[in-house]
């Protein structure tokens, strides 16, 4: 599987070696450095005084759990962090009036088991396109404290383009936004949400595991095979991930292969162009929910946490 490290490749061409399944490992930028920045001085206040990457050793977990909650979407739906993800987008070749983004999540994976649900979730191997999302959608990842294997993201690649049981089937985009999303915070000691994963047991074969920098960006994908690598390194890690498309992919349904999901729902309504914050036209979303406009849609079709306007 191709690895391609700094590669000045134009935003076109990128994305169709994504759609291949290439990966794009990039360093930090002015612009993402900023945008890493916003968010580490966002966690150091809300956990201050203690170390946010100690803070596991010192705080009870309710009370870390408690933090975290507040946190994450305090810094998603953060105005700020939606003009600095647009200007790192911009810094790596993104045209803003054709790109769309969702909203940045912050990431909290705990080490030795501390916290691996609810807001701390440690995901299971999954692809993206598991939880409804389109085939051009690309996912970024970027670390705010320095990356390592044993704290990484781990991926399948021989499973790019062969499907693998799983159980994609039974979910919904928005029946997860009118209950999982919401629900996040109450899954302490286990997480009984609908994640979508592997129905059995398979062979992975070899795992490619990527590390990097703050403020570095790693980009692939939503059709990869991946997982949260269990934390061994002593230390909380934090990143940020988002997920771009470009309205000329989702208006024609270019992509990558969708090889074995089933489930429903779209997440299309997350998505905002990144000069304007304008939503994707009704038109393009019909393409992926042909109810768009009816009103006949199953659940909310955008989650906004209670507090957030």
């Amino acid at each position: 599987m191709l690895v391609l490290t700094n590669a000045s490749t134009a935003d076109e061409e990128r994305r169709a070696h994504l759609y291949d399944g290439a990966f794009y490992a990039l360093t930090g930028t002015p612009e993402s450095r900023a945008f890493r920045d916003f968010a580490f001085d966002m966690i150091r206040e809300a956990f201050d005084p203690v170390d946010p990457m100690r803070a596991q050793d010192e705080l009870s977990l309710d009370r870390f759990v408690e933090i975290g909650a507040a946190l994450k979407p305090r810094f998603t739906h953060s105005p700020t962090a939606k003009e600095l993800l647009r200007d790192a987008l911009v810094s790596y070749g993104c045209a803003a009036d054709e790109t769309y983004f969702d909203l940045p999540k912050l990431r909290l994976v705990t080490h030795s088991n501390y916290l691996t649900s609810g807001v701390g979730y440690a995901y299971l191997a999954h692809r993206d396109v598991w939880y409804s999302c389109p085939p051009s959608q690309t996912n970024w990842w970027t670390p705010l404290n320095e990356i390592k294997s044993e704290c990484s993201l781990a991926f399948f690649p021989q499973w790019w383009n062969r499907p693998v049981p799983n159980t994609s089937g039974g979910f919904d985009a928005f029946e997860w936004n009118a209950v999982g999303r919401a629900t996040a915070a109450t899954q302490v000691k286990a997480d009984t949400r609908n994640h979508p994963t592997l129905a059995e047991p398979v062979d992975m074969g070899e795992e490619l595991r990527i590390v990097g920098d703050p403020a570095s960006m790693l980009i692939f994908s939503a059709a990869h095979l991946h997982a949260t690598v269990p934390n061994t390194s002593g230390r909380t890690r934090f990143s940020i991930d988002f997920r771009t498309a470009h309205i000329d992919d989702l208006e024609s349904g270019n992509g990558a292969p969708i090889v074995d999901s089933e489930s429903t729902g779209t997440t299309i309504y997350d998505f905002l162009r990144a000069d304007d914050l304008s939503p994707v036209p009704e038109d393009v979303i019909r393409r992926y929910d042909p109810e768009v406009g009816t009103g006949n849609q199953r659940g909310p079709l955008v989650f906004t946490p209670p507090g957030i306007r």
